[in-house]
């Protein structure tokens, strides 16, 4: 008779891999047999897996192994003997290379369970702790029942939005990593398990409302990180905010920036809203006193050498052979492109940076004021004030009735039809005249899928629905809209954002929206076209129905007066009760 044996795989990561095999016999006879594992590693740096090609590499090393573990290792370029240690809790039959043999000899029925543990180590590192898989287990259970018992409890009257929130908040508790800096969240998995300046502060914004803490630990590690010197190829300059830094092989030779890299023209400016938005909810004023001088240092940044050329606008173009082309959230090298489908050349001057910056300076302007800093408050809410002015003077569209995308090197607005016009009624720097023209075209529907807002509109001629950045659908970015629109009055239409997206998540493995999907109207697809490289899961998508939910709830924190506002609660047509207690204002909890 043909045996039936089962095998079952479970892993866990956290410090290191812990896999656990569970073997059992279905036959009702005993059986015998060798399971062998075989263990290799190539050392790739993740710009190696992510695309970046090498003249040359470091040396891999023969496997080394004993009755307990095998080692692999590498020698890389720069020096650094890196390796791999699989450390087995039983000890193989034998073991030999890079491969471990267990024979297995098992009664009618019985199980036999194999376990081991695969771990990165450097030459200064410390092995981290105990290797044993249930061990292990129950340190992240209670680890993540400590996350839950201090968030806020969110429950619905609608099960699949509560899962769906459920699942954001495990996936952003998976992504709160210890760096040596500090604890943030990276951006997502498997590409961007990194600290990354944007993808953290834009997190921890989304989930004020489900935990301010997030927020605090990613501005005390964003700061120790800001710029201090002016470096052309890191594009690091005094007060700046990093964009992502980078521990591997390549980094240490530096072919690549990234130690840390700071080409992103958008951080230092939602650093600051970041600030602001902290405070409210916590009413640490101490902690505002705290990040004055980087406050200070960040706002000169922008003043200075975010506006070169003195026309008021904060602008960027790379500096750095080995940097990013483009700065802002839409990074790749032709995410800034005219109508005629033309790149945009530089120094670019972004919407939504300038809004971005306008929000952050109106914001400090009456933190600064509650401090007493009369002096600063009223210039900070003059350049602010100017700043509103020349945006509306510039980047506005008559023929369009729309926000340009951009300004270009020549000061030619960029006339693509972009959904980062929503991240300006976000910020509130769009003149009221102008508000109800831009809604419309948000949702219009050459802008919305059905399931979000594209990134670009259907009809630019650099529209491409399974690109990166020219017509997919961000869930951050949607989030964001939905936030400016709700803001401004647009409840229904926040509203249709809203539910495009949470029926989006109820087709996803897990209820886990992705980093983004493909921009095909939902009347043509059943299901969002997924993008194939995308994180999943990827911080921004998580934390973007919390926002959405804050957003639509109204709610905003004043912890220094002590005071919760709800503000016109609009719940869409599939929601008609929301619970939300546990909730941490100040030293209050409601």
């Amino acid at each position: 008779a043909q045996a039936s044996i089962h095998l079952r795989r479970t892993r866990l990561i956290s410090d290191r891999v812990y896999e656990l095999l569970r073997i059992k016999n279905f036959n009702d006879h005993p059986v015998e047999f060798e399971v062998a594992l075989t263990f290799g590693a190539d050392f790739a740096d993740m710009f190696e897996v992510r695309g970046t090609l090498r003249r040359r590499r470091g040396t891999r090393l023969a496997p080394k192994a004993n009755d307990e573990s095998i080692t692999l290792a590498y020698l890389g370029l720069d020096g650094v003997l890196r390796k791999t240690v699989i450390t087995f809790q039983e000890r193989p039959t034998r073991c030999e290379g890079g491969r471990a043999v267990f024979r297995v000899r098992l009664a009618p029925h019985e199980r036999h369970v194999i376990k081991f543990s695969i771990e990165a180590r450097l030459p200064d590192a410390t092995p981290s702790g105990d290797s044993d898989f249930n061990v292990k287990l129950g340190q992240v259970r209670r680890d993540y029942e400590r996350w839950f018992a201090e968030s806020s409890d969110i429950f619905t009257d609608n099960e699949q939005f509560t899962e769906v929130l459920r699942r954001a908040e495990r996936d952003l508790r998976m992504l709160l990593t210890r760096t040596k800096y500090g604890r943030l969240i990276v951006a997502g998995l498997p590409w961007f398990a990194a600290p990354m300046g944007r993808d953290a502060v834009l997190a921890a914004l989304e989930t004020l409302m489900l935990d301010v803490r997030p927020a605090v630990e990613t501005l005390q590690a964003l700061t120790k990180l800001q710029g201090t010197s002016d470096n052309v190829f890191r594009e690091e300059e005094p007060g700046k905010i990093l964009h992502e830094i980078r521990q591997g092989e390549l980094a240490a030779l530096r072919a690549i920036p990234h130690t840390p890299y700071y080409g992103s023209v958008d951080v230092t400016p939602l650093y600051l809203l970041l600030v602001c938005e902290t405070v409210m909810w916590t009413g640490d004023l101490d902690f505002f006193e705290l990040l004055r001088t980087p406050l200070e240092k960040a706002l000169a940044w922008i003043d200075h050498y975010g506006d070169r050329d003195g026309d008021g606008f904060v602008e960027y173009q790379r500096r750095s052979r080995a940097g990013l082309v483009n700065q802002g959230w839409r990074d790749a090298s032709n995410a800034v492109m005219h109508a005629d489908g033309t790149p945009a050349e530089g120094p670019i001057a972004l919407a939504e940076v300038q809004g971005y910056v306008y929000y952050a300076k109106r914001r400090l302007a009456a933190l600064f004021g509650a401090l007493g800093d009369v002096e600063i408050a009223e210039r900070l809410q003059a350049e602010a004030s100017e700043l509103k002015r020349r945006f509306n003077e510039r980047f506005w569209m008559e023929d369009e009735q729309y926000v340009a995308m951009a300004l270009d090197g020549q000061k030619r607005q960029v006339k693509t039809i972009a959904s980062s016009a929503g991240h300006c009624l976000w910020a509130r720097i769009v003149d009221d005249e102008f508000v109800p023209a831009v809604a419309q075209r948000l949702l219009g529907p050459d802008m919305f899928s059905g399931w979000g807002v594209r990134t670009i509109s259907k009809v630019s001629p650099a529209y491409n629905p399974m690109s990166y950045y020219n017509g997919s659908v961000w869930p951050l970015d949607n989030a964001i809209i939905a936030r400016g629109l709700k803001k401004l009055g647009y409840a229904q239409e926040a509203n249709r954002i809203a539910t495009g997206l949470f029926e989006a998540a109820l087709t996803q493995d897990y209820y886990r929206l992705p980093e983004l999907f493909c921009g095909f109207t939902k009347q043509a697809v059943s299901k969002p076209v997924d993008f194939p490289m995308a994180c999943s899961p990827d911080a921004g998508s998580a934390g973007a129905m919390l926002m959405i939910l804050q957003e639509i709830l109204g709610i905003y924190a004043n912890a220094e007066e002590n005071i919760l506002y709800v503000h016109s609660p609009v719940l869409p047509r599939w929601l008609s009760e929301v619970d939300v207690s546990n909730l941490h204002v100040g030293h209050s909890t409601l």
